[in-house]
């Protein structure tokens, strides 16, 4: 089996940095009385939200981070990786508790789905369902493909497949 390599994805850093100058502009207000101090907080979360909030994938699952907290998803919980109309990537779990994955974005699915040990490349078939298919164990070799017409012809549900698999955007 080949190494794979963890891959973060994280939100831009300009939402820090806009963040640190909201900060400095907010001291000269929450100074002039007492009672505006807390103003100070807003930017100071939203700076460490946008430092620490995002979606690491490795072999073994997917770690998601919020403002304050961790969640690890391993990838046998994982049965299919969506992204919604606005570009945003889900993961659905087997009980059918739909995840946001933060700062994991539609063009982001190769990289994710080869985090998890998974290949694209070996996948041109697209899942009809128009959602991304995965059999929950990952397999070590052979074809991770979904079942189905990229053209989403016949309407039938996707084959289950053996391990994550991504959805090619439409175009």
């Amino acid at each position: 089996m080949a190494l794979v390599r963890p891959v973060k994805f994280r939100h831009n850093a300009a939402i820090s940095i806009a963040a640190l100058v909201a900060f400095l502009g907010a001291v000269p207000v929450a100074t002039a009385r007492w009672y505006l101090a807390p103003i100070l907080l807003v930017p100071a979360l939203v700076a460490i939200w946008g430092w620490r909030a995002g979606t690491d994938a490795d072999g073994d699952g997917v770690r998601v981070r919020a403002l304050a907290g961790t969640r690890r998803i391993p990838w046998s919980r994982i049965t299919g990786l969506a992204p919604d109309d606005r570009g945003r990537v889900h993961a659905t779990l087997d009980g059918g508790t739909v995840v946001r994955l933060p700062a994991v974005g539609r063009a982001d699915l190769p990289r994710l789905v080869a985090a998890g040990g998974g290949d694209l490349a070996a996948s041109g078939d697209l899942a009809a369902s128009g959602e991304l298919a995965t059999g929950g164990e990952l397999a070590t070799g052979g074809d991770r493909a979904t079942g189905g017409d990229p053209a989403g012809g016949d309407g039938e549900p996707a084959a289950e497949a053996a391990g994550p698999t991504a959805q090619q955007p439409s175009q």
